[in-house]
């Protein structure tokens, strides 16, 4: 029942923007004063790219993010580079997901940065991406940013990964 409850509230806030933006006003929303930032000076045509996503795609094969815990996942999935969309699945209420199950390379775009490697575009893509359950709250914040983000840096650090490309849901 919950699951059809938070699918009927995405799609709603999807249909009608204003209702979303009246939300977001409530909403309490974590603010920093300071983010990490480093400028790209590098040759795009000779780096490595990871794709990372916050729209809850993961392997069929691989457990579904938790959706019964109201304040979110804060998992990750590691999905590899030649991952078949077939073979993908997402599990996320928190947005209107009928268009990326459709064609996942909306919020996952796995085919269309293979497609910038095999053009020279990019030197070449990461063997593994990493995907996120957007919904993060509470508890479940210090959990993302103490460990498991900066657990997924430190293996884009280990496949010296140049560019991360964030696609968020």
């Amino acid at each position: 029942m919950k699951q059809l409850k938070d699918k009927l509230i995405a799609r709603l806030f999807t249909r009608y923007p204003s209702m979303l933006r009246r939300y977001a006003q409530k909403a309490r929303i974590a603010r920093y004063s300071q983010t990490p930032w480093t400028s790209f000076m590098g040759d795009l045509a000779k780096s490595r790219l990871a794709l990372i996503t916050t729209a809850g795609v993961h392997l069929k094969s691989q457990p579904p993010f938790d959706m019964k815990d109201r304040q979110g996942d804060p998992s990750f999935r590691e999905i590899p580079a030649d991952a078949k969309p077939a073979n993908l699945s997402i599990t996320h209420n928190y947005y209107d997901n009928r268009d990326a199950v459709r064609d996942i390379n909306i919020v996952f775009p796995l085919e269309r940065v293979r497609l910038l490697e095999q053009f020279g575009e990019i030197g070449q893509v990461n063997h593994r991406y990493f995907s996120f359950m957007g919904h993060i709250s509470n508890r479940h914040i210090d959990t993302l940013i103490s460990e498991t983000a900066p657990g997924v840096a430190e293996k884009l650090r280990e496949d010296s990964v140049d560019i991360a490309l964030l696609t968020p849901a």
